[in-house]
């Protein structure tokens, strides 16, 4: 196998393919959470807050792992493990963030 048949295989990095776009909408989703899992535990949220926090955020763990987890490649590759694994992070942060919150607001100090 030539170098230049390893060049050809992998895709532009402008190509959106199948896996960057879940990878991406997971990691956007996750962000999301994680912003509302923010804002919940600066109390500028309600109880809707927390619970967008914990379902958000295990929407994109989920995702961001299934992602990782069938990735063909490595960063590049096109299969979106960046995303993937940008939506892991951001999953964990969110669940984090809203169960503090959630945990805040069921003891009231």
């Amino acid at each position: 196998m030539s170098l230049q048949h390893l060049a050809a295989s992998t895709v532009d990095a402008y190509t959106l393919t199948g896996g960057r776009l879940v990878a991406t909408t997971a990691a956007f989703v996750a962000l999301a959470g994680a912003i509302a899992g923010g804002l919940a535990l600066a109390r500028r949220v309600g109880r809707r807050g927390t619970t967008g926090a914990l379902v958000a955020g295990m929407i994109g763990t989920v995702v961001g792992g299934w992602v990782v987890a069938t990735a063909d490649g490595g960063p590049g590759s096109g299969s979106g493990v960046v995303g993937g694994y940008a939506a892991l992070a951001l999953g964990v942060l969110a669940v984090v963030l809203g169960g503090i919150a959630a945990a805040r607001s069921s003891h009231p100090a």
